[in-house]
């Protein structure tokens, strides 16, 4: 069992040398400790800053970042050269190091005694140089890495050393990741396709097929008294229509969709899976497509993929790990259809019925309604209008050769009209820079058209996460023109054939 969230760690790791003496080095110890505890006293890092002894000698380097390799709940370090640290004796530890680095550019005194400074005060502190031969080797080496300059007590640095973080949880999550794919994907589509071999090398994580009828069997066990708890906790948690009451017609179907609920969460846990997919056209003895379970799922954090897409329900978890203790919400998401005007052109998001209430402007409604395709009984679903306010969306798509992901900033708005005849949750937004540009764009990348809405996790997350697994990250923007953009395309075309080597 891996640990939670709030049990994980960064380590805080401090360069110096013995040139200037044990009572140096006391000194740098005390600095450093007080710079970790300041780091972690701003309350934005989501996971603990544990202070490490101050580091002086090549092999001393290389067994702790072996350590952090093998610990259960490092998920990175961040490295601070206190006064001048030779970087040659870094090499064997950066050349071996496995988890995210962050090399935070800082030192312990925000101003100068400019009246009392002497030469002890300036051997001491010399993070000014010393972080400067600290990059060079890291550069040299080739390791992938965030840089961060300023003082600590700058809200600034705080919030950037905590975005790494998150993205440092997000690739802990997804390489112990195990994923159950229940029946193929969606026939003759392209775009949920991929290469789940080259997903687990490059990635960590795991995709696997189990038979529809294998989650049945656990769902048809499920007691009536689990199914009374739930059905209990949908009423307290959502708007239930009268036809879903205990003395509605339809309240059997609320039970059923309980069942389902309760079922997957135990085939899941019983697996440790964070991530699964279902597919309409492959339902085996389910009586319902699993719409409200799938919701609340998502909601509690698992990773979700509409009609087999691995890939999506793989990002979605990973951006639900980064996202942990942040408002927002983050859900599945697709571009269903545009508003082109009057006024402001937007896209209206949305799908059949699995959209996650963490992004719901207000309390969801708990609906039942036909469904055209699945050929099964009418199914349970929550409905509710996102939340406005900023977000992204976010697509990850086999491009053949390697992996691509693909962002758009975009803002999240209220519909311009209600939407009664529209039984399903849904998000409406203007995407940047404007509606032809994004969807130019995202077209020309290949993107798919399954996503990840996110107001919890955005540009800066998605990039620091992209360097640490190598991957090609395209950003649509404000400042995004075509143009620009296809020539992006080119140039990390010829970089990622030359990156990954023979």
């Amino acid at each position: 069992m891996k640990p939670e969230p709030a049990q994980r760690e960064v380590w805080f790791l401090t360069g110096s040398q013995g040139l200037y003496g044990e009572d140096t080095l006391r000194q740098v110890a005390s600095q450093s400790q007080e710079v970790a505890r300041a780091l972690e006293s701003t309350g934005t890092m989501p996971v603990r800053v544990v202070w490490k002894p101050v580091l002086t000698d090549s092999e001393a380097i290389r067994r702790l970042c072996l350590e952090a390799n093998s610990s259960d709940s490092c998920v990175g370090v961040i490295a601070w050269m206190h006064t001048f640290s030779p970087a040659k004796m870094w090499i064997n530890g950066l050349s071996v190091l496995d988890v995210p680095l962050a090399h935070l550019h800082t030192q312990a005194n925000a101003s100068l005694p400019w009246s009392e400074l002497d030469m002890d005060f300036m051997n001491l502190n010399q993070a000014a140089h010393g972080d400067r031969e600290f990059g060079y080797i890291q550069t040299r080496v080739g390791l992938a890495r965030k840089t961060v300059a300023g003082h600590v007590s700058d809200p600034a640095v705080a919030a950037r050393l905590a975005t790494w973080a998150r993205a440092a949880l997000g690739l802990a999550e997804i390489r112990s990741l195990r994923l159950a794919r229940f029946g193929d994907n969606m026939r003759d589509v392209a775009v949920t396709e991929g290469d789940k071999v080259d997903a687990q090398i490059r990635f960590g994580v795991s995709v696997n097929t189990y038979g529809v009828n294998d989650l049945v069997d656990v769902v048809d066990q499920i007691s009536d008294a689990e199914i009374d708890a739930l059905v209990a906790e949908y009423d307290d948690a959502y708007d239930l229509v009268a036809d879903l009451r205990k003395d509605g017609d339809r309240h059997e179907s609320l039970r059923y969709a309980a069942r389902i609920e309760a079922g997957l969460r135990q085939f899941l846990t019983d697996g440790g899976f964070r991530a699964f997919t279902t597919n309409f056209e492959d339902l085996g003895g389910l009586r319902q497509l699993p719409g409200l379970a799938v919701q609340r799922l998502m909601a509690d954090g698992y990773g979700f993929g509409g009609e087999g897409d691995w890939k999506t329900s793989v990002l979605l978890r990973t951006l639900k790990a980064m996202a942990v203790g942040v408002p927002g919400g983050t859900s599945f998401m697709e571009d269903y259809t545009y508003h082109f005007g009057p006024g402001q052109p937007k896209v209206l998001g949305a799908h059949m019925l699995e959209v996650c209430p963490s992004i719901a402007a207000g309390m969801p409604s708990c609906e039942i309604h036909p469904l055209g395709i699945g050929n099964r009984e009418d199914p349970v679903r929550l409905v509710f209008d996102a939340r406005p306010g900023p977000a992204v969306v976010v697509g990850l798509a086999d491009a053949g050769e390697r992996f691509r992901l693909v962002a758009n900033t975009i803002d999240v708005v209220a519909p311009d009209e209600p939407l009664p005849k529209l039984p399903v949750a849904r998000a409406v937004w203007t995407p940047h820079p404007d509606l032809p540009t994004s969807a130019e764009t995202w077209i020309t990348a290949g993107a798919p058209h399954h996503t990840v809405l996110s107001a919890a996790v955005g540009v800066e997350e998605l990039t620091d996460f992209a360097d640490m697994v190598s991957t090609e990250l395209l950003v649509i923007d404000q400042n995004t023109t075509q143009r620009q953009f296809v020539n992006e395309m080119r140039w990390n075309q010829a970089y990622y054939r030359l990156a990954q080597g023979f």
